[in-house]
Formats: structure tokens, sequence, C-alpha cells
């Protein structure tokens, strides 16, 4: 799949390179990015590997995108980023490199290193100015993990078609490849604090699709995605890699249920999905156990914008593993309130309030070594400059 990567980054250099030839506006060329600074404080957890109980500014972001159109069906981009949350991160990943041919509006194709089309949100998320949230739901969109969920080496058939009878529009995506979670991936923390690591990530072949229903009714969409991950294996270590094992996948199914419904000044959002996950562990003689998670997960949310500047909202989201023993690590429950000001087209911030119960999502063993309370408070503070 990396050649994939290297065919979209060598396109989008040749066509910068053809500038010579043609202008920068015949091209269009364009550049965009943004940085942010978060500041995180909880009452009760360390949360995100961060030492946030003490007050912690380690979230930090940049990224940068570059995309031309050397041909009038074919655009190229790709978009780096820097990313660093307590532990995790503070490195540079390409979200994505890819080469987009459309045909018309009814098909289009996307290869290389391509966003993938799951949920509401997983196609935006990278795109923090887009969006009045700090923190997506977690309960879904796990921030610890998103550098892995957004994209996967291979490709994206998409378009839309107008349905008869008014009934509406079609938008569809297919899509085909391998998603990666690196090493230091968020699903992993705990495991990698216990000295068992997978040196080179996770790897799982998968297909899926997407279809987003634009009704008849102006504004509501609803949508449903799967995500069929095939049956991989991993390399594991421990002992300071003196020991090597495997960790095995089974096949699963992902699917997404959505619906978004935007009028005025309002905005409405739902979305509930499920991971049941199948597998093994085994480092023998030291270990050797089943894998078992079945997560069910979903969020209400809903936004509103007060004056041109300023927007606030409101999500409750949840997730509870149905495999997992009774117990506040079982599940987590999150309220949300959150607020938003844009101080020009360039500067914004971001305030969120979270009161949380369960300890499912984002603690890790290490940073909580007095153990993890049931609940606790956190508050996010974000400053964004983007242009």
């Amino acid at each position: 799949m990396k050649r994939f990567l290297a065919i979209a980054a060598a396109m989008l250099m040749g066509a910068v390179v053809q500038g010579h030839s043609q202008s920068l506006d015949e091209l269009n060329v364009q550049i965009h990015g943004y940085a942010t600074q978060g500041f995180l404080y909880t009452t009760n957890n360390n949360i995100f590997t961060t030492k946030s109980s003490d007050g912690s500014p380690s979230w930090d972001e940049g990224v940068l995108n570059i995309s031309a159109q050397p041909a009038q069906k074919l655009r190229v981009a790709v978009q780096g980023r820097y990313f660093v949350l307590g532990n995790f991160g503070n490195k540079i990943t390409v979200d994505y490199a890819m080469a987009d041919f459309k045909a018309n509006d009814h098909f289009g194709v996307r290869f290389g290193k391509v966003k993938t089309p799951s949920g509401l949100f997983n196609e935006t998320q990278d795109i923090d100015p887009s969006y009045i949230w700090a923190l997506l739901p977690q309960s879904i969109y796990p921030i610890s993990s998103r550098n892995s969920l957004l994209s996967h080496f291979g490709g994206v058939a998409y378009g839309s078609f107008v349905l008869a009878h008014k009934l509406g529009k079609i938008e569809y995506r297919g899509f085909a490849g391998q998603r990666t979670l690196s090493s230091d991936d968020g699903y992993f923390v705990n495991q990698t604090e216990a000295g068992i690591l997978l040196p080179n990530g996770t790897h799982q072949n998968m297909f899926g699709g997407a279809i987003h229903w634009k009704t008849p009714l102006p504004g509501l969409m609803i949508g449903l995605s799967n995500i069929k991950n095939l049956k991989g294996s991993d390399t594991v270590t421990a002992g300071n890699g003196a020991i090597s094992g495997t960790q095995s996948i089974n096949t699963f199914n992902l699917p997404n249920y959505f619906a978004q419904y935007e009028k005025g000044k309002y905005m409405f959002a739902a979305e509930w999905t499920r991971i049941p996950v199948g597998g093994s562990l085994a480092l023998p003689p030291v270990i050797t156990q089943p894998i078992h998670l079945d997560l069910r997960s979903w969020y209400v949310m809903g936004s509103y914008k007060l004056t041109d500047k300023f927007s606030t909202g409101l999500y409750h989201g949840e997730s509870f593993d149905r495999k997992a023993t009774l117990g506040a690590a079982r599940y987590s429950k999150d309220w949300a309130v959150a607020a938003r000001y844009d101080f020009s087209q360039f500067i914004y911030a971001k305030a969120e309030q979270h009161f949380i119960d369960g300890t499912s999502i984002g603690y890790d063993t290490n940073l909580n070594t007095g153990g993890l309370k049931p609940t606790t408070k956190m508050t996010v503070l974000k400053m964004g400059v983007n242009f």
C-alpha cells in the first residue's frame, strides 16, 4: 500500500513542477493549515496521558495541506500533521496523500493514503477550525486514536445521484485498502505500560461503504457506513523484546448509523456504532489469552450560533463494553458543554466543560497510580489560528 502514497506524493510534486510552464493560478495550487494550543484540567483522574489534575498544556497541533489541480478532472493533495497530547504523538505524520479523479457528479475515485469515509465526522475530524467542539464525542472519535482512524492506504470510489419523485439525493462511497494503528495508538496505552509492545503497530485489510441520504426535508441527512475489517495478525513483544509472540484479531464489522439536521443557526446530530472484536494474544509461555471486546457507543449533540462570532453547543456520549466485568471500567458517560468565539476569520478560541462518569475512555495506569475515581470533571481550553 505504501506505493500508493509514493505515487500520490510524486503526482503532487509533478503538478507543482509544472508551475514552470503553467502559472500557480492555472494549477489552482492552494496551501492551507492551522495550529492549536490546548489546555486540560481534571478534578480527579489524569487523562490522555497528561498530568491534567495539575493542569496540562501538553496538547499541540500543527497542520499543513497543499493541493493542486494539474488537469480539469484531477486533483492531487497531501496533508502533514505535527501532534502531541501527553505521551501520544510528538512526531510528524501524513494524514493523507492522494490523487483524486472526478469524472462527473456520479463517479470519482481517490487513491493513495485517503480518508476513510466512515461515520458522520471521520472525514472532517482532522479540520479543527471547521467545528465548534474542542473534543468530538470520545465515545466514537477518540482523540488519542484519531491519526490511526482517519485514513487508510488504498482507494475510495464516490459519487451522487438525485432520486426520482423529489425523494432527495444519495451520496455514496465505496472503499478498500489497509488500515494501520500505530504502536503508540491510544487503544494500546495500558497494554504498552504493562510491557507488552506492538513494535510495528497493527495492520488490517478492510473494505466498506457509506451512504448519505439528503432527504426531501431541507437540512436533514440520514446515513450509514460499514467497515469490514479482515483477520490480521501482528508481532508483539515483552521483556524488552526477549519474548516474542502474536496478537491476532478476527474479522469483524464496524457499522455506523447517523443523522444530522441543520437549519439556520441550529445543528443537531446523532450517531451509533458497535465494535465487536475477538482474537487472541499469545506470548508463550508467559501469556496466552483471548481478546473479547464488544463496544456499543453513541452520542447526541446540538449547537446554536448566537452571533457571527459566538457559538455554543451541548452533547452527551456513552460507550460501554458488554464483554467487560461490571464496574466503572466497563463504561464511559460524558456530558459536554461547549462554546467557541471567532476573533476573526483566522483566530478562534474554544472552551468545554465535561462531566464524565466511568473510566473506560482516555485513562492510563502509569499516571493514575492511586487508582481511578469513577467520576471526574474536565475543563478543556483551546486557541487556534488558521490560514
